[in-house]
């Protein structure tokens, strides 16, 4: 009798913890899980909503580097910086060239500028900036609540919380060995009440183990100091520019072009992919270029990284995967792990399945504590 008691008294303190937690941060939990969701298909979203981003493939392929890059310069000649040329991934798509701190958004938290390019012409097809967007104004609602850095320490927080009700959902779901078989049923002839509270039960279930993953993943990745602590990983984050790498050589007439500068560092990954190229700031900067190496399971943002030297030509540094550390292979996999890139286009669709459930559990759980109150109110 006595463990029947405070068994019972436990999970009443549970069945508080959650309930506490669905009324007061409930509707937090639903918007990050659909923002979530339309996140994981930004960049198909974003070109379904700007159909001039689309380009025709021409069979000579890209134009070369260093022609893009005149191209960009002659749209923007007022920029003076760092230019970032990302290439598309799919030959229907554009090319992207960043601007970091263009002087219209210079004291944004995060508002680069995108100029939209076909690769195959050079021809500049759109110019925005990060926020203003459909999509990215999306994910940053999802990454930060449009707070900024405040944001961010709000989300690591919201995440912990999400711990807690996944955990004391799971607690209040366990029947016991005996009831199991009766916890995975939905009587859909039954009332209402009933109906959703099987709902619930189920499909709290099901997303659990979602639902832990990215609460864990978007800890991380909201506040990366924890984790990079614990493992050893630190400059290992998403978004992490890697190290501040000079040129050495003694500046002369002729820079090394983009293209020598892809040539050379294709070196130690001649089988990769290449993804991004960053041009040098000033006449100490460097080539920063950034490969995809077969086995990297993040798709937007691999870190196989090669610096070189804009005058000489030298490979200045490289950050190879290979050689991570097991803490910097798991930081590593936050990002992609978050986005379900890590695991294909079925992680995707699963991903974009689990950021909806918040909602119908939110609107389940929700039903069933109305009709609860509703009858205790009868019965009163």
């Amino acid at each position: 009798m006595a463990f029947s008691v405070r068994h019972l008294w436990l999970r009443s303190l549970w069945l508080k913890l959650h309930l506490c937690l669905a009324l007061s941060v409930g509707l937090l939990f639903v918007l990050q899980g659909i923002t979530g969701s339309l996140s994981v298909y930004r960049d198909e979203i974003d070109q379904l909503l700007n159909p001039q981003l689309a380009v025709e493939p021409v069979a000579g392929g890209y134009l070369s580097l260093d022609k893009i890059l005149v191209a960009v310069r002659a749209t923007e000649p007022e920029r003076h910086g760092v230019w970032t040329l990302e290439l598309p991934r799919k030959p229907d798509q554009s090319l992207t060239a960043w601007f970091e701190k263009p002087r219209e958004t210079v004291d944004a938290f995060y508002a680069p500028l995108m100029l939209a390019i076909n690769p195959y012409t050079g021809e500049v097809l759109d110019k925005r900036f990060w926020g203003q967007t459909a999509t990215t104004w999306l994910l940053d609602l999802h990454s930060h609540l449009l707070l900024e850095a405040k944001g961010r320490q709000y989300l690591a927080i919201l995440a912990v919380l999400m711990l807690f009700s996944v955990v004391s959902g799971l607690i209040l779901w366990w029947p016991g060995w005996r009831q199991l078989p009766w916890h995975f049923r939905v009587r859909l002839s039954a009332p209402l009440s009933v109906m959703f509270t099987d709902l619930h039960r189920l499909l709290g279930l099901i997303a659990a183990p979602g639902l832990l993953l990215l609460a864990c993943s978007g800890l991380h990745l909201a506040y990366p100091v924890l984790l990079e602590t614990l493992t050893g990983s630190a400059g290992m984050g998403h978004g992490d520019e890697g190290p501040t790498v000079r040129s050495t050589a003694v500046p002369g007439d002729r820079p090394v072009s983009l293209t020598e500068a892809v040539l050379i560092a294709r070196g130690p990954f001649s089988q990769s992919e290449l993804r991004r190229i960053s041009t040098p700031l000033g006449d100490t900067g460097t080539y920063k270029i950034n490969f995809r190496q077969r086995h990297e399971v993040n798709q937007h943002h691999p870190v196989t990284t090669v610096w070189i030297d804009r005058w000489s030509g030298q490979i200045r540094d490289v950050r190879n995967p290979n050689k991570f550390s097991a803490g910097q292979r798991f930081s590593v996999w936050l990002w992609p792990l978050h986005t379900g890139e890590a695991f294909g286009e079925l992680g995707r669709a699963i991903w974009f399945v689990t950021g909806l459930l918040p909602l119908i559990l939110y609107v389940s759980g929700i039903w069933v504590y109305l009709a609860k109150r509703a009858r205790r109110v009868k019965t009163a």
